[in-house]
């Protein structure tokens, strides 16, 4: 769990390499979330040499004295009343270690911190498949696959990929497809084989700033739903201020974010089932947005009438 961010005033970290400001970020981790923390965390978590983790540890204390204390009887370091964190620990790499513990990529995660429940993903890319498209992303390069589609069946495409997107349940790729000639999504799960084409050429119509969808921004004022009992309760799941939830998100990204939060898109918050409960305030703002047919309950206004 890297930490590439920090709230320690400069001059504190004047001379600290990154690898050190990732053990203490580690060491304020252990304190923050778990409450204590030894030198045996540290060894196991960085390979070091107990000589080494005493050291993090000593630099840790003379930065930061008021956030630790030893106990004699554990021999292990824990967490003051006047600790205040010097690390900007993002909410999402925090649940994630906390629930499936750290992994480096290469090999498996080091489990649960904490007794944490967590459903199983469903839909899991193949790593041969995942490996061809995201080079092509770095490096700019089109991709032969074999996709099978709602549409069309299983047919070979060439695509230019230019971005991983979720939609909270699946992973999709955003790319030009040169069969279609325009800016589509593609689930990678139904890739069957992907083949990245180092020596094509990108042509400047197939690049991201050529997809509109992409680049244009819709804010989304979501609200609780009318219809439901306890708006305060709504306010408070999604950090509410004032009673809406302001969201701004790509037109190629909204229809999923809407579809997958269960939000009420019709005009007038007519949906029933109680799954729902926001609602879109201003559903025209969908207006021009591709993937609004993904958002429940929204119709665009020459049908509306």
């Amino acid at each position: 769990m890297e930490q590439h961010v920090n709230l320690l005033p400069l001059p504190t970290l004047q001379g600290l390499s990154q690898t050190q400001r990732e053990r203490l970020a580690f060491i304020e981790f252990r304190l923050y979330f778990l409450g204590d923390v030894a030198r045996a965390d540290v060894m196991t978590r960085f390979g070091l040499a107990p000589a080494g983790a005493t050291r993090d540890f000593a630099l840790y204390k003379e930065l930061l004295p008021a956030n630790l204390r030893l106990d004699g009887a554990t021999k292990t370091y824990v967490i003051t009343d006047s600790f205040v964190p010097a690390f900007e620990h993002s909410v999402e790499r925090v649940l994630t270690a906390l629930s499936q513990g750290f992994g480096d990529g290469l090999g498996p995660a080091t489990g649960p911190l904490i007794s944490c429940e967590v459903p199983a993903s469903l839909n899991r890319p193949r790593l041969d498949v995942l490996a061809p498209v995201t080079r092509a992303i770095h490096r700019k390069k089109p991709v032969r696959i074999t996709y099978t589609s709602t549409s069309s069946g299983t047919t070979e495409r060439t695509i230019v990929p230019f971005a991983m997107v979720t939609d909270g349940l699946r992973w999709h790729v955003r790319a030009y497809d040169r069969h279609r000639q325009r800016f589509l999504d593609f689930v990678i799960s139904r890739i069957d084989q992907a083949t990245e084409l180092t020596d094509d050429k990108v042509e400047g119509h197939e690049r991201s700033l050529q997809d509109i969808q992409w680049n244009r921004i819709v804010e989304l004022e979501l609200v609780p739903h009318p219809g439901r009992e306890y708006p305060e309760i709504a306010e408070k799941d999604y950090g509410m201020q004032d009673g809406v939830l302001r969201l701004k998100v790509r037109a190629a990204m909204a229809g999923y974010i809407l579809r997958h939060w269960h939000v009420d898109c019709s005009e007038n918050h007519e949906l029933a089932d109680r799954a729902f409960r926001l609602w879109l305030r201003d559903p025209l703002v969908l207006y021009g947005v591709e993937t609004a047919e993904l958002a429940p309950g929204y119709k665009a206004p020459s049908r509306a009438q």
